[in-house]
């Protein structure tokens, strides 16, 4: 069985209730085993900077899906949450975004899925939960370890505990 990351975000109404029904449908699915999550934490948006607030975590899973069976997972629960990526701006609003950012130690590069996330480096909502989680893990392509990967941000966004902020819409 796989171990795989993945990050979960949501932005529209319902944040909070969003993003633990998508950990719910994730943990019921067949031949996928919840093992960890990191906390909830509030991220300043990323890209588009007018719109509400994320709330992001990253959770551990096993599984024996295959890297595309599991997005395939991954897009069908977004769909039953309300995602509609023909309607979206490109890192706008969105009701939730389950992204795979690690697969085991695989590379992959199809024309559907790239593994490793080929952005997450770049993105502190996704290091820190995963500075929670696998502080030693080192990137199978860019061979640097999470920490490292954080050190190295160039414009980080603010990412905060969830409830720590002062402000809640959910």
């Amino acid at each position: 069985m796989a171990i795989a990351y993945l990050c979960l975000g949501a932005n529209s109404k319902n944040r909070l209730t969003t993003v633990q029904q998508a950990v719910s449908l994730l943990s019921l699915a067949e031949n996928i085993k919840l093992i960890r999550a990191s906390a909830l934490y509030e991220t300043e948006p990323w890209g588009v900077k007018d719109q509400n607030w994320f709330l992001n975590m990253v959770v551990e899973i096993k599984t024996d899906l295959s890297a595309q069976d599991l997005l395939l997972k991954c897009l069908s629960i977004e769909k039953m949450l309300g995602r509609d990526r023909s309607r979206e701006q490109r890192w706008g609003e969105r009701p939730v975004d389950i992204d795979i950012i690690f697969y085991d130690n695989q590379i992959i590069n199809t024309g559907i899925l790239t593994v490793p996330h080929p952005r997450m480096h770049e993105r502190a909502f996704v290091l820190v939960p995963l500075l929670e989680l696998i502080p030693d893990f080192v990137h199978p392509v860019l061979k640097k370890s999470v920490p490292d990967l954080y050190d190295e941000l160039d414009d980080v966004e603010e990412v905060c505990l969830y409830g720590t902020r002062g402000y809640s819409d959910d």
